[in-house]
């Protein structure tokens, strides 16, 4: 009897192990298709005067903001997804507290390849703010521009993603309707963010967008993140093309410590008919997620992140 189950034994320990096996290496091809990238902020600035012949006013500022791109490449399957989130406040003696930084760009892209580095995609976006703004330089007193989703841009889009390395990714969407909400009732007039008419709550637009991301590392420890965008409503006015630019610069001094650079430029003629600057300044503390290098078998198209 013994003889006859030492086999069977055998055959069970085997059959177990191997199960153990193919679950291992399935957990760790699921592990490297994932690749996580981010980055957590907190920047401080300060000044203090008394008795000061060249002037000035004391004040104190923080900046905080998260920065996540979290990416699922396996096979012939691409899911981006990008998280960026910002707020800051600065408070100058006889002057108050104004906010310095706010943003909220949520995004997801997902594709599946036709051609070698080209998807056949479709995604997201969300864009707006916290927290309420005001025209004479977020005075309270002053009159009300912006608030959480007004304005809020919404994005949906088909169409077209090139990636032939992780420094670079470009998506065309031909189909892309673009909604842009105006959810608190003191900003619904017409004209405001091209509302058509007084108490509307969303402008509907269907056209082409247009999306890219170049990085790129300078040298070690300082990274260059480019962002840009154009939309154009192919129902009203395609020719005022909506566009936007945006530069990160990273430089990092240490594991805990970092110095960051921020410029944003947008035109959008619905917003206002000029061309908008934001630029911002910080050290602070950051702490660093990434692992990239796990992400695919290619890992050259990893050295802009090896420190």
């Amino acid at each position: 009897m013994k003889k006859k189950l030492f086999p069977i034994f055998i055959f069970l320990g085997m059959y177990v192990s191997a199960q153990e096996t193919n679950a291992d290496s399935q957990e760790t091809d699921t592990l490297k298709a994932w690749c996580i990238q981010a980055q957590n902020t907190l920047m401080l600035n300060q000044a203090a005067f008394s008795n000061w012949v060249g002037g000035g006013a004391n004040n104190v500022g923080w900046l905080a903001g998260v920065n996540y791109n979290l990416t699922y490449e396996k096979g012939q399957y691409l899911w981006e997804n990008i998280i960026v989130l910002g707020y800051g406040q600065n408070n100058t003696k006889g002057v108050g507290t104004r906010k310095t930084q706010d943003v909220i760009n949520l995004s997801t892209n997902f594709g599946k390849e036709f051609v070698k580095n080209w998807y056949l995609s479709a995604g997201a976006s969300l864009q707006s703010q916290f927290a309420a703004g005001y025209e004479d330089g977020n005075n309270p007193e002053a009159a009300k521009i912006s608030n959480f989703m007004a304005p809020g841009f919404v994005n949906i889009g088909v169409g077209v993603t090139y990636r032939p390395n992780d420094n670079f990714t470009m998506t065309l969407r031909p189909a892309n309707p673009r909604m842009t909400f105006v959810l608190d009732d003191e900003l619904q007039k017409a004209g405001t963010y091209g509302l058509k008419n007084d108490g509307d709550s969303m402008l509907f637009q269907l056209g082409f967008l247009g999306t890219a991301v170049y990085k790129v590392k300078l040298m070690e420890n300082i990274d260059l993140i480019n962002t840009g965008s154009v939309f154009s409503n192919y129902i009203d006015h395609p020719e005022r093309l909506v566009l936007s630019y945006g530069a990160v610069l990273n430089m990092k001094i240490n594991r805990f410590i970092s110095t960051n650079i921020t410029v944003d430029v947008l035109y959008d003629h619905n917003q206002i008919q000029k061309t908008q600057l934001k630029q911002t300044l910080g050290v602070g503390f950051a702490y660093i997620i990434d692992n990239g290098v796990k992400r695919s078998e290619r890992k050259d198209n990893q050295s802009w992140l090896k420190k």
